[in-house]
Protein backbone atom coordinates (compact mmCIF):
# COMPACT_ATOMS: atom_id res chain seq x y z
CA UNK A 1 0.00 0.00 0.00
CA UNK A 2 1.35 3.46 -0.90
CA UNK A 3 2.12 6.11 1.70
CA UNK A 4 -0.59 8.33 0.22
CA UNK A 5 -3.20 5.59 0.63
CA UNK A 6 -2.08 5.00 4.24
CA UNK A 7 -2.34 8.75 4.87
CA UNK A 8 -5.93 8.76 3.56
CA UNK A 9 -6.91 5.80 5.74
CA UNK A 10 -5.33 7.29 8.87
CA UNK A 11 -7.10 10.63 8.31
CA UNK A 12 -10.42 8.81 7.86
CA UNK A 13 -9.73 6.87 11.07
CA UNK A 14 -8.84 10.12 12.87
CA UNK A 15 -12.15 11.77 11.95
CA UNK A 16 -13.98 8.59 12.94
CA UNK A 17 -12.40 8.88 16.40
CA UNK A 18 -13.47 12.55 16.54
CA UNK A 19 -17.06 11.61 15.66
CA UNK A 20 -17.09 8.88 18.33
CA UNK A 21 -16.26 11.48 20.96
CA UNK A 22 -12.75 10.38 21.88
CA UNK A 23 -10.69 13.21 23.39
CA UNK A 24 -9.01 14.98 20.49
CA UNK A 25 -5.47 14.82 21.91
CA UNK A 26 -5.74 11.07 22.46
CA UNK A 27 -7.30 10.60 19.01
CA UNK A 28 -4.40 12.39 17.31
CA UNK A 29 -1.82 10.40 19.28
CA UNK A 30 -3.53 7.09 18.48
CA UNK A 31 -3.87 7.89 14.77
CA UNK A 32 -0.24 9.04 14.55
CA UNK A 33 0.98 5.96 16.41
CA UNK A 34 -0.92 3.55 14.15
CA UNK A 35 0.16 5.36 10.99
CA UNK A 36 3.82 5.43 12.06
CA UNK A 37 3.69 1.76 12.96
CA UNK A 38 2.25 0.81 9.56
CA UNK A 39 4.69 2.93 7.55
CA UNK A 40 7.87 2.25 9.60
CA UNK A 41 7.54 -0.51 12.22
CA UNK A 42 5.85 -1.03 15.57
CA UNK A 43 9.01 -0.80 17.69
CA UNK A 44 9.68 2.64 16.19
CA UNK A 45 6.04 3.63 16.77
CA UNK A 46 6.17 2.72 20.48
CA UNK A 47 9.47 4.56 20.83
CA UNK A 48 8.02 7.63 19.08
CA UNK A 49 4.92 7.65 21.31
CA UNK A 50 6.95 7.47 24.51
CA UNK A 51 9.51 10.09 23.47
CA UNK A 52 6.98 12.61 22.12
CA UNK A 53 4.68 12.46 25.14
CA UNK A 54 7.60 12.68 27.57
CA UNK A 55 9.21 15.58 25.68
CA UNK A 56 5.98 17.62 25.71
CA UNK A 57 5.11 17.11 29.38
CA UNK A 58 8.72 17.67 30.54
CA UNK A 59 9.34 20.73 28.35
CA UNK A 60 10.31 23.86 30.29
CA UNK A 61 9.23 26.03 27.35
CA UNK A 62 5.65 24.80 27.62
CA UNK A 63 5.35 26.00 31.23
CA UNK A 64 4.39 29.34 29.71
CA UNK A 65 0.92 27.89 29.00
CA UNK A 66 -0.22 27.09 32.58
CA UNK A 67 1.29 30.34 33.87
CA UNK A 68 -0.65 32.58 31.49
CA UNK A 69 -3.79 30.47 32.00
CA UNK A 70 -3.35 30.90 35.78
CA UNK A 71 -3.04 34.66 35.27
CA UNK A 72 -6.43 34.74 33.56
CA UNK A 73 -8.14 32.41 36.02
CA UNK A 74 -6.95 34.47 38.99
CA UNK A 75 -8.43 37.57 37.36
CA UNK A 76 -11.69 35.81 36.53
CA UNK A 77 -12.14 34.43 40.06
CA UNK A 78 -10.79 37.50 41.85
CA UNK A 79 -13.44 40.02 40.80
CA UNK A 80 -11.27 41.89 38.27
CA UNK A 81 -13.73 41.36 35.42
CA UNK A 82 -16.62 42.64 37.53
CA UNK A 83 -14.72 45.84 38.39
CA UNK A 84 -13.85 46.44 34.74
CA UNK A 85 -17.47 45.92 33.70
CA UNK A 86 -18.63 48.31 36.42
CA UNK A 87 -16.25 51.01 35.15
CA UNK A 88 -17.42 50.56 31.55
CA UNK A 89 -21.06 50.66 32.64
CA UNK A 90 -20.57 53.90 34.59
CA UNK A 91 -19.31 55.70 31.48
CA UNK A 92 -21.58 54.46 28.69
CA UNK A 93 -24.40 52.49 30.30
CA UNK A 94 -26.83 55.38 29.77
CA UNK A 95 -26.80 55.24 25.94
CA UNK A 96 -28.88 52.78 23.85
CA UNK A 97 -26.98 49.51 23.79
CA UNK A 98 -24.59 51.03 26.31
CA UNK A 99 -24.47 47.98 28.59
CA UNK A 100 -23.48 45.79 25.64
CA UNK A 101 -20.89 48.35 24.47
CA UNK A 102 -19.60 48.48 28.04
CA UNK A 103 -19.26 44.70 27.96
CA UNK A 104 -17.06 45.02 24.87
CA UNK A 105 -14.90 47.62 26.62
CA UNK A 106 -14.62 45.62 29.83
CA UNK A 107 -13.84 42.38 27.98
CA UNK A 108 -11.16 44.15 25.93
CA UNK A 109 -9.51 45.38 29.13
CA UNK A 110 -9.92 41.98 30.78
CA UNK A 111 -8.10 40.39 27.84
CA UNK A 112 -4.95 42.13 29.09
CA UNK A 113 -4.73 39.49 31.82
CA UNK A 114 -6.85 36.60 30.51
CA UNK A 115 -6.00 34.70 27.33
CA UNK A 116 -8.84 32.16 27.49
CA UNK A 117 -11.87 32.72 25.27
CA UNK A 118 -14.27 30.36 27.11
CA UNK A 119 -13.22 31.78 30.50
CA UNK A 120 -14.01 35.32 29.35
CA UNK A 121 -17.35 34.28 27.87
CA UNK A 122 -18.32 32.44 31.07
CA UNK A 123 -17.20 35.33 33.30
CA UNK A 124 -19.15 38.02 31.48
CA UNK A 125 -22.15 35.73 30.97
CA UNK A 126 -22.48 35.66 34.75
CA UNK A 127 -21.77 39.39 35.21
CA UNK A 128 -23.14 41.29 32.21
CA UNK A 129 -26.17 39.24 31.09
CA UNK A 130 -28.09 39.64 34.41
CA UNK A 131 -27.52 43.42 34.26
CA UNK A 132 -28.74 43.59 30.67
CA UNK A 133 -31.75 41.47 31.65
CA UNK A 134 -32.55 44.00 34.35
CA UNK A 135 -32.80 46.78 31.76
CA UNK A 136 -34.86 44.75 29.31
CA UNK A 137 -32.18 43.86 26.75
CA UNK A 138 -33.13 41.29 24.15
CA UNK A 139 -31.47 37.92 24.83
CA UNK A 140 -30.10 37.87 21.29
CA UNK A 141 -28.17 41.06 21.94
CA UNK A 142 -26.99 40.30 25.47
CA UNK A 143 -25.95 36.66 24.96
CA UNK A 144 -24.66 37.22 21.43
CA UNK A 145 -22.45 40.07 22.65
CA UNK A 146 -21.00 38.06 25.53
CA UNK A 147 -20.31 35.02 23.35
CA UNK A 148 -18.63 37.15 20.68
CA UNK A 149 -16.48 39.42 22.87
CA UNK A 150 -15.09 36.32 24.55
CA UNK A 151 -13.21 35.64 21.32
CA UNK A 152 -11.02 38.71 21.83
CA UNK A 153 -8.82 36.61 24.10
CA UNK A 154 -7.68 34.68 21.04
CA UNK A 155 -6.14 37.82 19.53
CA UNK A 156 -5.30 40.27 22.32
CA UNK A 157 -2.29 39.21 24.44
CA UNK A 158 -1.72 37.16 26.53
CA UNK A 159 -3.54 34.85 24.11
CA UNK A 160 -3.20 31.11 24.70
CA UNK A 161 -3.72 30.55 20.96
CA UNK A 162 -0.81 32.87 20.10
CA UNK A 163 1.36 31.15 22.72
CA UNK A 164 0.62 27.72 21.28
CA UNK A 165 1.17 29.00 17.72
CA UNK A 166 4.51 30.48 18.77
CA UNK A 167 5.59 27.20 20.35
CA UNK A 168 4.49 25.13 17.35
CA UNK A 169 6.18 27.37 14.79
CA UNK A 170 9.18 28.44 16.92
CA UNK A 171 8.11 32.05 16.47
CA UNK A 172 8.74 34.81 19.02
CA UNK A 173 5.82 34.92 21.47
CA UNK A 174 6.71 38.53 22.32
CA UNK A 175 6.39 39.55 18.66
CA UNK A 176 3.11 37.65 18.35
CA UNK A 177 1.75 39.47 21.42
CA UNK A 178 2.67 42.84 19.92
CA UNK A 179 1.24 41.83 16.54
CA UNK A 180 -2.14 41.08 18.11
CA UNK A 181 -2.65 44.47 19.81
CA UNK A 182 -3.70 46.67 16.87
CA UNK A 183 -5.85 43.99 15.17
CA UNK A 184 -7.43 43.25 18.56
CA UNK A 185 -8.50 46.85 19.11
CA UNK A 186 -9.78 47.10 15.54
CA UNK A 187 -11.84 43.95 16.09
CA UNK A 188 -13.23 45.35 19.36
CA UNK A 189 -14.13 48.53 17.44
CA UNK A 190 -16.05 46.45 14.90
CA UNK A 191 -18.10 44.97 17.75
CA UNK A 192 -18.96 48.46 18.98
CA UNK A 193 -19.98 49.57 15.47
CA UNK A 194 -22.18 46.48 15.15
CA UNK A 195 -23.93 47.28 18.43
CA UNK A 196 -24.44 50.95 17.54
CA UNK A 197 -25.96 50.07 14.15
CA UNK A 198 -28.08 47.28 15.62
CA UNK A 199 -29.56 49.48 18.36
CA UNK A 200 -30.16 52.32 15.88
CA UNK A 201 -32.15 49.97 13.65
CA UNK A 202 -34.06 48.49 16.60
CA UNK A 203 -33.80 50.69 19.75
CA UNK A 204 -35.99 48.30 21.77
CA UNK A 205 -33.37 45.57 21.59
CA UNK A 206 -30.98 47.48 23.89
CA UNK A 207 -32.66 50.17 26.04
CA UNK A 208 -30.53 52.79 27.79
CA UNK A 209 -29.55 52.27 31.42
CA UNK A 210 -29.14 54.75 34.26
CA UNK A 211 -26.77 57.72 33.93
CA UNK A 212 -23.93 57.79 36.46
CA UNK A 213 -22.45 60.93 37.98
CA UNK A 214 -18.89 61.97 37.12
CA UNK A 215 -17.92 61.26 40.70
CA UNK A 216 -19.07 57.64 40.34
CA UNK A 217 -17.25 57.36 37.03
CA UNK A 218 -13.92 58.54 38.40
CA UNK A 219 -14.22 56.21 41.41
CA UNK A 220 -14.58 53.24 39.04
CA UNK A 221 -11.32 53.92 37.17
CA UNK A 222 -8.54 52.51 39.47
CA UNK A 223 -9.09 48.83 38.47
CA UNK A 224 -8.48 49.78 34.83
CA UNK A 225 -5.17 51.43 35.69
CA UNK A 226 -4.01 48.40 37.70
CA UNK A 227 -4.84 45.99 34.87
CA UNK A 228 -3.08 48.26 32.38
CA UNK A 229 -0.05 48.44 34.70
CA UNK A 230 0.22 44.63 34.88
CA UNK A 231 -0.24 44.36 31.11
CA UNK A 232 2.53 46.88 30.45
CA UNK A 233 4.91 45.10 32.80
CA UNK A 234 4.28 41.71 31.15
CA UNK A 235 4.39 42.85 27.51
CA UNK A 236 7.02 45.55 28.15
CA UNK A 237 9.27 43.02 29.89
CA UNK A 238 8.98 40.70 26.90
CA UNK A 239 9.71 43.54 24.46
CA UNK A 240 12.80 44.71 26.33
CA UNK A 241 14.12 41.20 26.86
CA UNK A 242 13.80 41.48 30.65
CA UNK A 243 11.64 38.34 30.82
CA UNK A 244 11.40 35.11 28.94
CA UNK A 245 7.77 34.20 28.10
CA UNK A 246 7.70 31.82 31.07
CA UNK A 247 9.01 34.51 33.43
CA UNK A 248 6.49 36.99 32.02
CA UNK A 249 3.69 34.53 32.83
CA UNK A 250 5.05 34.16 36.37
CA UNK A 251 5.27 37.93 36.89
CA UNK A 252 1.78 38.46 35.45
CA UNK A 253 0.21 35.73 37.60
CA UNK A 254 1.88 37.09 40.73
CA UNK A 255 0.76 40.63 39.87
CA UNK A 256 -2.87 39.59 39.39
CA UNK A 257 -2.80 37.57 42.62
CA UNK A 258 -1.48 40.57 44.57
CA UNK A 259 -4.12 42.81 42.97
CA UNK A 260 -6.96 40.47 43.98
CA UNK A 261 -5.57 40.13 47.52
CA UNK A 262 -5.29 43.92 47.92
CA UNK A 263 -8.89 44.26 46.74
CA UNK A 264 -9.81 41.54 49.28
CA UNK A 265 -11.68 39.67 46.54
CA UNK A 266 -9.59 36.50 46.53
CA UNK A 267 -10.81 33.94 49.04
CA UNK A 268 -9.30 30.50 49.57
CA UNK A 269 -12.18 28.68 47.77
CA UNK A 270 -11.83 31.06 44.79
CA UNK A 271 -8.07 30.50 44.72
CA UNK A 272 -8.62 26.73 44.71
CA UNK A 273 -11.11 27.10 41.86
CA UNK A 274 -8.63 29.19 39.86
CA UNK A 275 -5.92 26.55 40.36
CA UNK A 276 -8.27 23.69 39.45
CA UNK A 277 -9.45 25.49 36.30
CA UNK A 278 -5.84 26.22 35.38
CA UNK A 279 -4.88 22.57 35.77
CA UNK A 280 -7.85 21.41 33.70
CA UNK A 281 -7.23 23.85 30.83
CA UNK A 282 -3.45 23.39 30.86
CA UNK A 283 -3.67 19.59 30.82
CA UNK A 284 -6.12 19.79 27.90
CA UNK A 285 -3.78 22.05 25.91
CA UNK A 286 -0.66 19.97 26.68
CA UNK A 287 -2.49 16.77 25.73
CA UNK A 288 -3.47 18.37 22.42
CA UNK A 289 0.15 19.37 21.77
CA UNK A 290 1.42 15.88 22.67
CA UNK A 291 -1.11 14.21 20.38
CA UNK A 292 -0.37 16.65 17.58
CA UNK A 293 3.37 16.02 17.98
CA UNK A 294 2.90 12.27 17.44
CA UNK A 295 0.58 12.88 14.50
CA UNK A 296 2.97 15.47 13.10
CA UNK A 297 5.79 12.93 12.93
CA UNK A 298 3.50 10.62 10.97
CA UNK A 299 2.72 13.49 8.58
CA UNK A 300 6.45 14.09 8.11
CA UNK A 301 7.28 10.51 7.13
CA UNK A 302 4.31 10.45 4.72
CA UNK A 303 5.43 13.81 3.26
CA UNK A 304 2.00 15.38 3.89
CA UNK A 305 3.36 18.97 3.91
CA UNK A 306 5.04 18.26 0.57
CA UNK A 307 1.79 16.96 -0.99
CA UNK A 308 -0.20 19.94 0.31
CA UNK A 309 2.44 22.40 -0.91
CA UNK A 310 2.59 20.74 -4.32
CA UNK A 311 -1.20 20.85 -4.67
CA UNK A 312 -1.49 24.50 -3.65
CA UNK A 313 1.46 25.58 -5.80
CA UNK A 314 -0.05 23.72 -8.74
CA UNK A 315 -3.10 25.97 -8.65
CA UNK A 316 -2.76 28.64 -11.32
CA UNK A 317 -4.12 31.36 -9.04
CA UNK A 318 -2.65 34.39 -7.19
CA UNK A 319 -1.23 33.95 -3.69
CA UNK A 320 -4.20 35.80 -2.22
CA UNK A 321 -6.55 33.13 -3.57
CA UNK A 322 -4.38 30.40 -2.03
CA UNK A 323 -4.57 32.23 1.31
CA UNK A 324 -8.37 32.35 0.99
CA UNK A 325 -8.41 28.59 0.36
CA UNK A 326 -6.30 28.02 3.50
CA UNK A 327 -8.61 30.32 5.50
CA UNK A 328 -11.67 28.42 4.22
CA UNK A 329 -10.11 25.12 5.37
CA UNK A 330 -9.48 26.58 8.83
CA UNK A 331 -13.06 27.90 9.04
CA UNK A 332 -14.70 24.68 7.90
CA UNK A 333 -12.48 22.42 10.01
CA UNK A 334 -12.65 24.71 13.03
CA UNK A 335 -16.45 24.70 12.96
CA UNK A 336 -16.49 20.91 13.42
CA UNK A 337 -13.36 20.29 15.53
CA UNK A 338 -12.28 22.12 18.70
CA UNK A 339 -10.53 25.27 17.47
CA UNK A 340 -7.21 24.85 19.27
CA UNK A 341 -6.97 21.20 18.23
CA UNK A 342 -7.53 22.06 14.58
CA UNK A 343 -4.96 24.85 14.75
CA UNK A 344 -2.39 22.46 16.21
CA UNK A 345 -3.29 19.84 13.61
CA UNK A 346 -3.08 22.02 10.50
CA UNK A 347 -0.61 24.85 11.15
CA UNK A 348 2.55 22.74 10.69
CA UNK A 349 1.12 21.65 7.31
CA UNK A 350 0.18 25.08 5.98
CA UNK A 351 2.94 27.26 7.46
CA UNK A 352 5.69 26.04 5.06
CA UNK A 353 3.40 26.88 2.12
CA UNK A 354 2.67 30.34 3.51
CA UNK A 355 6.35 31.10 4.17
CA UNK A 356 7.33 29.85 0.70
CA UNK A 357 4.85 32.33 -0.80
CA UNK A 358 6.77 35.10 0.98
CA UNK A 359 4.39 35.82 3.86
CA UNK A 360 5.59 36.56 7.38
CA UNK A 361 4.87 33.78 9.95
CA UNK A 362 4.01 36.48 12.54
CA UNK A 363 1.34 37.85 10.20
CA UNK A 364 0.05 34.34 9.49
CA UNK A 365 -0.27 33.79 13.25
CA UNK A 366 -2.63 36.77 13.46
CA UNK A 367 -4.63 35.56 10.44
CA UNK A 368 -4.95 32.11 12.02
CA UNK A 369 -6.03 33.72 15.31
CA UNK A 370 -8.75 35.80 13.63
CA UNK A 371 -10.00 32.77 11.73
CA UNK A 372 -10.04 30.88 15.04
CA UNK A 373 -12.07 33.72 16.59
CA UNK A 374 -14.70 33.26 13.91
CA UNK A 375 -14.57 29.48 14.27
CA UNK A 376 -15.47 29.49 17.99
CA UNK A 377 -18.75 31.33 17.37
CA UNK A 378 -20.07 29.68 14.19
CA UNK A 379 -22.17 26.49 14.35
CA UNK A 380 -22.11 23.60 14.81
CA UNK A 381 -19.13 23.67 17.22
CA UNK A 382 -19.49 27.29 18.45
CA UNK A 383 -17.76 26.63 21.77
CA UNK A 384 -18.55 30.08 23.20
CA UNK A 385 -22.25 29.66 22.45
CA UNK A 386 -22.23 26.41 24.45
CA UNK A 387 -20.46 28.17 27.34
CA UNK A 388 -22.89 31.11 27.45
CA UNK A 389 -25.87 28.78 27.12
CA UNK A 390 -24.60 26.71 30.03
CA UNK A 391 -24.16 29.77 32.27
CA UNK A 392 -27.37 31.63 31.35
CA UNK A 393 -29.74 28.79 30.42
CA UNK A 394 -30.59 30.54 27.13
CA UNK A 395 -31.08 28.19 24.17
CA UNK A 396 -28.19 28.09 21.71
CA UNK A 397 -30.43 28.97 18.75
CA UNK A 398 -31.12 32.38 20.35
CA UNK A 399 -27.42 32.92 21.00
CA UNK A 400 -26.61 32.02 17.38
CA UNK A 401 -29.03 34.70 16.16
CA UNK A 402 -27.24 37.19 18.38
CA UNK A 403 -23.83 36.18 17.03
CA UNK A 404 -24.59 36.46 13.30
CA UNK A 405 -24.58 40.31 13.12
CA UNK A 406 -21.06 40.38 14.63
CA UNK A 407 -19.75 37.99 11.97
CA UNK A 408 -20.12 40.72 9.34
CA UNK A 409 -17.63 42.97 11.14
CA UNK A 410 -15.34 40.05 11.96
CA UNK A 411 -15.21 38.99 8.31
CA UNK A 412 -14.47 42.57 7.26
CA UNK A 413 -11.61 42.76 9.77
CA UNK A 414 -10.19 39.47 8.51
CA UNK A 415 -10.04 40.83 4.95
CA UNK A 416 -8.50 44.04 6.27
CA UNK A 417 -5.67 42.16 7.99
CA UNK A 418 -5.25 39.96 4.93
CA UNK A 419 -4.85 42.91 2.54
CA UNK A 420 -2.84 45.15 4.88
CA UNK A 421 -0.24 43.02 6.73
CA UNK A 422 1.35 46.10 8.35
CA UNK A 423 -1.65 46.35 10.68
CA UNK A 424 -0.17 43.25 12.35
CA UNK A 425 3.51 43.76 11.68
CA UNK A 426 4.08 47.44 12.49
CA UNK A 427 4.37 47.07 16.28
CA UNK A 428 6.68 44.00 16.33
CA UNK A 429 8.85 45.43 13.54
CA UNK A 430 9.08 48.80 15.27
CA UNK A 431 9.68 47.66 18.87
CA UNK A 432 11.35 44.23 18.49
CA UNK A 433 13.83 44.26 15.63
Amino acid sequence: MSELAILGLILAFLFLLFSLGLEIGFAMALAGFLGFGIVVNWDAAFNLLAKDIFSVFSSYGLTVIPLFVLMGQLGANGGVARDLYNAAYKFIGHVPGGLAIGTVGAATAFKAICGSSPATAATFASIAVPEMDRYGYDKRLSCGTVATVGTLGILIPPSVVLIVYGILTETSIGKLFLAGIIPGFIMAGSFVVTLVVWTRINPKIGPAGERSSWSERFKSLPPIFWVLFIFLIVVGGLMEGLFTPTEAGSVGSFGVLILTLIKKEMTFPRLLKAIKDTLRISCMVLTLIAGATVLGHFFLITRTPYYVATWLEGLAVPHLVIMLIIIAIYLIGGSFIEHLAFLILTTPIFLPVVVKMGYDPIWFGIIVSVVTMIGVVIPPMALNAFVVSGVTGVHRSIIYRGIYPFLIGMSFCLMLYLLFPQLSLWLPNHFMR
